[in-house]
C-alpha cells in the first residue's frame, strides 16, 4: 500500500473505526466493546462513532470526561470475568473478534460475550454484574484521583467521626454513591420500554443483576486509618473509606454465581423463585438471578459459539473445575511433554558481562481428548 504510514495515536482510531465499522447493528450498542478498545482510540474517536446505545450515546455527550472511566470499567469486568473463570468448562471467552490476537474483528462479530450475554443463564448473570460493579470502580476511583470536577471523595463523612474513641473522618473517602448513580445511568433501562414477555423477563433479570454487581463494591468497602500522636503513639487517628480490590469484589460475585437464583419465566408483580417451595424466601438485592439453565459447555456448538473443552490444558492431580476429569468432560486426556530451554545460574563476570548456563527441563502438558 502506497502513502505514509499512519502515527501511532491516529492508526489505533483507525484500527478501532474499522473494528466499529464491521460489527452488526446489535453489537454497536454494546458498551462492553470498550473494554477491549487500542488504549486511547474511544476518547479520540468522540462518542457517535462508539458502540453505545442511544441514551449511553446522549450521556456520554453531556459528560465526555467520563470516557476513559467507561472504557477502564469495561476492562476491569472482562479481565476479572477470564480470571474468576479461567479454569472452568466456560471460561467467559470473548467474541472471536476480540480474542483474537487481530485488532480488527471478523465480519459477523456479535456482542462482545456471544450467546451467554443474551442466553438468561448464571454465565449472562455474573456478567453483567461484573461489568456493572467495573463501572462503578472505575468511576469512583477517578473521582477519588481527582480526575473530574463533578465528584472527588465523599463529602458528607467529614467532620464526623467519635471523639470518645479518638478517631475522625478524614482523608479522602472513595465516593461510591457517585459510582452507583453513575452506572446505574448509563446501564439501567425502564422495562416498560420493552415488548415481549421473554425480553421484560430478561430486561428485569439483568437489571438485578446490574445492582447486585453494584452492591458487591458497595459491601466490601472498608475503613483504612491513619495514627497520629508523640513518638508514635496511636493517641488519635485519621479514617477513610476505601473501595475493596477488585479482585475481591470478583470472588464475591463468583460466590454469588456458585448460589445464583433460578426465578420464574413469568414476572407477575414482581420477580419469584421458580421453585414453588421456595417463593416464600425473599429474593435480596445482591443475589444473581438467572431464567434459562446453562449447557455443559462440554461439546462444540458453532450455533451458539460455544468451542467446547477439546483441546484446553488441564491439571492431572485436580479435582477442582480445572482437574482433567471436569473439564474434559469424562472424554480423558492427552498428554504431551514440551521442552523448557531457559538461561540459568548466571554470575556477572568482571569486567563486564554476565555469564549464564543454557539449562532444560521437560513438563508433562495434559489437554482435553
Amino acid at each position: 500500500m502506497g502513502g505514509a504510514a499512519l502515527p501511532g495515536p491516529a492508526r489505533l482510531c483507525a484500527l478501532w473505526a474499522a473494528l466499529l465499522a464491521l460489527l452488526p447493528g446489535g453489537a454497536r450498542g454494546d458498551w462492553m466493546w470498550l473494554g477491549v478498545a487500542p488504549f486511547g482510540a474511544p476518547e479520540k474517536l468522540g462518542c457517535a462513532a462508539l458502540p453505545l446505545s442511544g441514551r449511553q450515546q446522549e450521556l456520554c455527550r453531556r459528560k465526555p470526561h467520563l470516557l476513559p472511566s467507561i472504557g477502564e470499567g469495561a476492562r476491569l469486568g472482562i479481565q476479572e470475568c477470564r480470571s474468576q473463570f479461567r479454569h472452568e468448562r466456560w471460561n467467559c471467552l470473548l467474541a472471536a473478534a476480540a480474542a483474537a490476537p487481530a485488532p480488527v474483528p471478523a465480519p459477523g462479530a456479535g456482542p462482545l460475550f456471544g450467546y451467554e450475554l443474551s442466553s438468561g443463564t448464571k454465565e449472562t448473570a455474573f456478567i453483567y454484574a461484573v461489568m456493572a460493579a467495573g463501572l462503578v470502580h472505575s468511576v469512583t476511583r477517578s473521582c477519588s484521583a481527582g480526575n473530574m470536577t463533578e465528584c472527588s471523595c465523599d463529602t458528607t463523612l467529614q467532620n464526623g467521626g467519635s471523639a470518645s474513641e479518638g478517631w475522625h473522618w478524614g482523608g479522602c473517602s472513595d465516593d461510591v454513591q457517585y459510582g452507583m448513580w453513575f452506572s446505574r445511568k448509563f446501564l439501567d433501562f425502564p422495562i416498560r420500554n420493552t415488548t415481549g414477555k421473554e425480553s421484560k423477563v430478561l430486561l428485569a433479570m439483568n437489571l438485578h443483576n446490574n445492582e447486585a454487581g453494584r452492591q458487591a463494591v458497595a459491601k466490601l468497602m472498608s475503613v483504612d486509618c491513619r495514627c497520629h500522636g508523640v513518638s508514635g503513639s496511636c493517641a488519635v487517628k485519621t479514617c477513610w473509606k476505601t473501595m475493596s480490590s477488585f479482585e475481591k469484589i470478583g470472588r464475591l460475585l463468583k460466590d454469588k454465581y456458585e448460589n445464583s437464583i433460578q426465578i420464574s419465566d413469568k414476572i407477575q408483580r414482581k420477580m419469584r423463585r421458580r421453585d414453588k417451595d421456595q417463593r416464600r424466601i425473599p429474593i435480596r438485592k445482591d443475589d444473581l438471578l438467572y431464567v434459562n439453565k446453562s449447557p455443559n459447555y462440554c461439546v462444540e456448538d458453532k450455533k451458539l459459539g460455544i468451542p467446547g473443552t477439546r483441546g484446553r490444558e488441564c491439571n492431572r492431580t485436580s479435582q477442582g473445575a480445572g482437574g482433567c476429569n471436569l473439564l474434559c468432560c469424562g472424554r480423558g486426556y492427552n498428554t504431551h511433554v514440551v521442552r523448557h530451554v531457559e538461561r540459568c545460574e548466571c554470575k556477572f563476570i568482571w569486567c563486564c558481562y554476565v555469564r549464564c548456563r543454557r539449562c532444560e527441563s521437560m513438563t508433562d502438558v495434559h489437554t482435553c481428548k
